[in-house]
């Protein structure tokens, strides 16, 4: 049974740097927003460990502990941040429509979608028990601290191959498993990923387990073809099997790449429906940095601004 239906100016859906950096700007703005948290409250952040390149923090900061700072902040100007996850949305009409764990209704005049998107990983118990103890689904974030170390990645497109790349220049060497004969990469990365000597291809090989108790120490893996199994000392796992942009529930109303990312409006961070912004890794699947995710927050929360006041809600 739905609940009575609270209406709001600004609703932001989502709270990593995105949804947090929004909710900022948008209440300095006296745009009275109120943030739903998500099912992951702080976003892919929270389960990383050491944040060593967000301006600012020169020692470095945790990433939950920098999350716990941007909610603070958040609440500071006056955001109203809750626990709850958008399960459901119409925005056919004006005000917009967001169900929250399918029983509470909010109607607002204008939405900030920042729902970021998750990585995919292998599945293995050991690959989560390790995750930010080594094992890391982002290479640009977490490389610098294996530093002339050995480490594995596990991917065959142009991601794995990037971040393969960018190791190489870090790491004295990179051991890639690819899982069958071939990449999925383009033409040009593949033939860059072979020119590169500290790159070891291990074609036709899974990752069978990510080995050490407080920390990644080595890989186990399986040739697909002799069933031979070793086991590689590395200190660490990077898994660049591609992202998921979390955006079911936005399917139908807001327009997709065929991926699943949300399509803005170059310059900008409107959707083709009139009062809903995008912000953050749901319609970002280049960079994908805290420090841009924070940056699209805020000209989400700019547009919504502009937005509101044309529209005379503020």
């Amino acid at each position: 049974m739905v609940q009575a239906s609270e209406k709001v100016h600004c609703l932001i859906i989502g709270s990593g740097p995105a949804g947090y950096t929004a909710a900022i700007y948008a209440a300095r703005a006296d745009m009275k927003p109120v943030l739903y948290q998500g099912i992951q409250p702080g976003g892919q952040l929270t389960i990383t460990t050491e944040v060593e390149n967000y301006p600012g923090y020169a020692d470095g900061i945790q990433g939950p502990q920098m999350m716990i700072d941007f909610e603070k902040q958040a609440v500071r100007m006056g955001a109203d941040i809750q626990f709850g996850l958008a399960t459901k949305v119409d925005f056919m009409e004006q005000p917009l429509k967001v169900w929250i764990d399918d029983e509470k209704l909010i109607e607002a005049d204008a939405v900030i979608i920042a729902t970021g998107a998750s990585a995919k990983w292998l599945g293995l118990e050991s690959e989560q028990r390790l995750n930010g103890y080594g094992v890391s689904a982002c290479a640009v974030c977490d490389g610098f601290f294996f530093k002339g170390k050995e480490v594995a990645i596990v991917g065959a497109g142009d991601t794995a191959a990037e971040e393969a790349l960018y190791l190489s220049k870090l790491c004295s060497t990179v051991h890639m498993f690819i899982r069958k004969s071939e990449m999925k990469a383009s033409k040009i990365m593949q033939e860059r990923v072979f020119k590169t000597p500290n790159i070891k291809i291990y074609w036709n090989t899974e990752t069978m387990e990510v080995l050490g108790e407080k920390k990644v120490n080595a890989v186990k893996v399986k040739n697909n073809q002799t069933g031979s199994e070793q086991e590689i000392p590395v200190s660490g796992f990077f898994v660049a099997i591609g992202h998921e942009p979390n955006s079911a529930i936005f399917k139908g109303w807001v327009d997709m790449d065929e991926a699943g990312y949300l399509v803005t409006i170059p310059g900008s961070t409107k959707t083709n429906v009139e009062g809903v912004f995008a912000a953050g890794d749901i319609q970002d699947k280049i960079y994908r940095q805290a420090v841009t995710a924070a940056g699209s927050g805020c000209m989400a929360a700019l547009d919504a601004e502009r937005y509101l006041s044309a529209k005379g809600h503020i």
